[in-house]
């Protein structure tokens, strides 16, 4: 029973290694161009991170490794895209993602007190905090970021690495 115990443990590390190895889709890829075009900062120097709260979610971008060079155009490009949504102008992320979006319909069309959208400097780059209002619009945050997950692949992740 433990060497089968053995086997399974190691077929699941195997198929997580094979996976982690999976090049982007097609659909990933045309994301990661399209995402160039509107994003001042290197896809590959940095990572983006999506996490889910009780009344919304975080949205931060880092710098990976010893690409410091990347923290001032992260906070940057987050400063603006915090200022746009406010305004619910979504324009950035329909035109790398597209605007069949999920949730993004409903973020765009959320009244000014349903959504708010907060920027911070943090260490190594910057994050916007939204929260919703109601449980529409805290739905609606949910859907984007899963999109935003799959769409940037082994760029995005839900949380930082300690």
């Amino acid at each position: 029973m433990r060497s089968l115990s053995w086997f399974i443990c190691i077929c699941l590390t195997m198929t997580a290694a094979a996976r982690a190895a999976d090049p982007p889709s097609d659909r990933q890829a045309a994301v990661r161009e399209r995402g160039a075009e509107v994003m001042s900062f290197s896809l590959g120097a940095t990572q983006h991170v999506f996490t889910k709260t009780t009344d919304g979610g975080v949205q931060r971008v880092v710098a990976r490794g010893d690409h410091a060079e990347q923290v001032d155009r992260i906070r940057s490009h987050l400063r603006a895209i915090s200022d746009a949504f406010t305004q619910r102008d979504f324009s950035g992320p329909a035109h790398i993602h597209g605007e069949d979006m999920p949730g993004l319909a409903a973020l765009k069309a959320a009244p000014r007190d349903d959504l708010t959208v907060a920027y911070h400097d943090i260490d190594d780059g910057a994050e916007i905090t939204y929260r919703a209002r109601t449980d529409a619009v805290r739905d609606a945050i949910h859907r984007w970021f899963d999109a935003q997950l799959a769409d940037h692949g082994t760029d995005a992740t839900r949380t930082l690495p300690h």
